[in-house]
């Protein structure tokens, strides 16, 4: 069996064009970036896919530290025989493509990380474990989860944010957690991926500092980061830039928050087209 064959993916695009890889986020999946790759898709070689524990991808035990993830990624390309990418990681995903830059540069045209820094946000990660364990999983049915999160758990999300747009905010998010449920061959509803999974991708992720994987950055690299985003506090984007690394560079896109590719998807990708024609 193909290594590849664990993993729900999608390629598309010219099989000469340069190659893109997207990773995705905590609880998401490859189909996170269908506002992005459209654009894309004309010009360049592009891989998504379900990353280990999310989505339909395989769901092993243990193995959810960015190694793990980088390792996947790596048995992945070989596979293809695509030996240089330009890879482009959200959240999690950030972390994960981080961690590729430091172990295979060689592989690297390029690499962007959306807003995610190399401290660990210890807060947003408990925050994230707090909401997942919140759920009462298994749920009677589909209905019973749609009821759950369009009232109980969205009004809890919305008591305990703060700023003026702290009501839409909790709603997207509920949104986001009804899009993991899927139903069971029992009738039941629960997550499509593995809690046990993305728990230990949060603490994993964001057990220690990788300011050392951005200090030795030789390749092209570009942070972006969400004007309103509270995953990359301004201060820790500052400070990356101000390593005076020649490799980085980094934009704040306006009217986003952690999810920059969702929240302004054209501000995302006329940054993203920027970089890439730079390189």
């Amino acid at each position: 069996m193909s290594y590849l064959e664990n993993f729900k993916y999608e390629i598309s695009g010219p099989l000469e064009g340069r190659k893109l890889v997207f990773l995705h986020g905590v609880m998401g999946s490859g189909a996170n970036w269908r506002r992005v790759v459209p654009h894309f898709q004309e010009t360049y070689r592009i891989l998504t896919y379900d990353q280990r524990g999310h989505g339909w991808s395989f769901k092993p035990k243990s193995g959810y530290a960015p190694e793990d993830y980088s390792l996947d990624l790596k048995m992945i390309l070989d596979e293809l025989n695509w030996n240089k990418v330009v890879l482009i990681g959200h959240s999690m995903g950030g972390r994960n493509a981080l961690h590729f830059a430091q172990k295979y540069p060689q592989r690297l045209e390029g690499l962007v990380i959306e807003d995610i820094g190399p401290q660990g946000n210890f807060a947003a990660m408990e925050k994230t474990i707090r909401m997942v364990e919140m759920v009462p999983v298994p749920f009677a049915n589909k209905f019973a989860a749609k009821q759950y999160f369009d009232n109980e758990f969205e009004r809890v999300l919305a008591e305990n944010s703060k700023g003026p747009d702290a009501v839409q905010r909790a709603h997207i998010l509920a949104q986001y957690f009804y899009t993991n449920i899927e139903s069971r061959a029992d009738g039941t509803a629960s997550w499509r991926f593995s809690k046990d999974a993305i728990l230990s991708s949060l603490r994993l992720g964001h057990f220690q500092p990788r300011w050392d994987a951005v200090r030795d950055l030789t390749i092209p690299t570009l942070f972006i980061r969400g004007e309103h985003s509270g995953d990359f506090p301004k201060d820790e984007f500052e400070k990356v830039l101000a390593l005076h690394n020649p490799n980085i560079r980094g934009v704040e896109v306006p009217s986003a928050g952690h999810w920059v590719h969702f929240d302004n998807p054209s501000g995302f990708i006329s940054v993203l087209d920027e970089f890439l024609a730079s390189l």
